[in-house]
């Protein structure tokens, strides 16, 4: 692909006179409408954040995927679909209208570090146009084969999820700390409001709960390449604590392989009767999840930020997180929620039991909460960012 693109100069050249008045910011994604992870979510907020800035500021705003459709793109609450370019998975096509269009930008934003050609491609071209990338954590965090550390040169501003990933940024890749810039995740404008979901939908009679239970939550996917989300350690500590009642709840898609590592420890220490794996979760049936639960516990130590422990304290949850990530960013320095050592089931056990003895007083600020990653504020922050690369 890179040798294809680069080829294509003297067509994007010629193009350029033709562009340089069409759009004033780009911001180039891999997926926004056609897939539901993390990463995708702050893509359609962002977008959103975008162009609303991009009206007041009276800038021109184009968004384009990678992989997405335009048709994926209807009838989406975040943004207007005429402003959306979606190439399908033809990734050849893709590269060639990104540089076309980010020549004739003030401002490209990528979305992600697997479009760094397609930035460096058009710093190359047009020098004058302010190129940012967006950081969200553990793409981040080794060191990057010498080409895309030499790439990494043309990006005039960083945006890190998160103070730990702007540290790796820095001592990790070599960036200068002056072109590092933090901007956490905020909640989803759309997410259903505690007061609006039905509780009578919850899925709470279906996994075999009863009146008096407690209900740990973690939602994750399960793999053994992601087993750093903490999910083993709890179930350490939900067996040293050994109160029947207390039930853990572990949604999210998982892999046979890993499956079968969480039920045989379950085994192990004879949990069998509180722990509950329920596989894969909607967007439109989480609220119902948090709802139903009394602690979300998920003591990650490669998180880049963690928008589910927002959002779990969004329905009220009492969180408890790692200390060794960007969950400490989430957490508010621990000031909304428990930071544990990830690696010390006795640590998580004794936060969980502090929360037990009187989960009112754990619960999360909420006010805090939505002054610092509410949507208005994040809105703010991407503001800024426009204002400050386009100065």
């Amino acid at each position: 692909m890179q040798a294809a693109a680069l080829n294509l100069r003297p067509l994007l050249l010629h193009k350029k006179s033709h562009c340089l008045q069409l759009k004033n910011i780009l911001f180039l994604t891999l997926k926004v409408f056609s897939a539901t992870g993390g990463i995708e979510k702050v893509c359609r907020i962002a977008g959103k954040a975008m162009y609303e800035n991009a009206l007041r500021l009276n800038k021109r705003l184009m968004l384009m995927s990678m992989h997405d459709k335009l048709e994926d793109s209807f009838d989406n609450p975040y943004f207007p679909s005429e402003i959306f370019r979606g190439c399908g998975a033809r990734k050849i096509q893709f590269v060639v209208k990104a540089v076309q269009e980010g020549m004739g930008a003030d401002v490209v934003i990528l979305s992600h570090i697997n479009l760094l050609l397609v930035g460096w491609l058009i710093k190359k071209i047009s020098p004058a146009t302010k190129v940012i990338l967006f950081c969200h954590g553990i793409e981040v965090w080794q060191q990057l084969p010498f080409l895309k550390r030499r790439m990494l040169q043309c990006i005039d501003e960083f945006e890190c999820v998160s103070k730990y990933t702007a540290e790796k940024i820095i001592s990790v890749q070599g960036i200068s700390p002056a072109k590092c810039k933090l901007l956490n995740n905020c909640l989803d404008p759309f997410l259903p409001l505690p007061k609006n979901v039905d509780l009578k939908t919850t899925p709470y009679k279906q996994y075999g709960f009863k009146n008096g239970d407690t209900i740990l939550f973690t939602l994750t996917r399960l793999a053994s390449t992601e087993r750093y989300k903490g999910y083993d350690k709890v179930l350490e500590a939900l067996s040293a604590i050994n109160r029947p009642h207390v039930k853990y709840l572990v949604a999210g898609s998982y892999d046979e392989a890993e499956k079968k590592f969480l039920d045989d420890k379950v085994i192990s220490l004879g949990l069998q009767n509180q722990v509950i794996t329920a596989g894969f979760v909607s967007e439109a049936d989480l609220a119902a999840y948090f709802m139903m639960s009394d602690i979300y516990v998920m003591p990650s130590s490669k998180e880049g930020f963690g928008i589910v422990f927002i959002e779990a304290m969004f329905y009220g949850l009492p969180v408890i997180a790692g200390n060794a990530d960007g969950s400490v960013d989430a957490l508010l320095n621990g000031a909304l929620g428990q930071l544990v050592d990830p690696r010390s089931a006795v640590e998580i056990k004794h936060a969980l039991e502090k929360i037990l003895e009187n989960t009112k007083q754990f619960k999360p600020d909420e006010a805090r909460l939505m002054q610092n990653f509410g949507y208005d504020a994040y809105k703010m922050r991407i503001n800024d960012m426009l204002l400050r690369v386009s100065a």
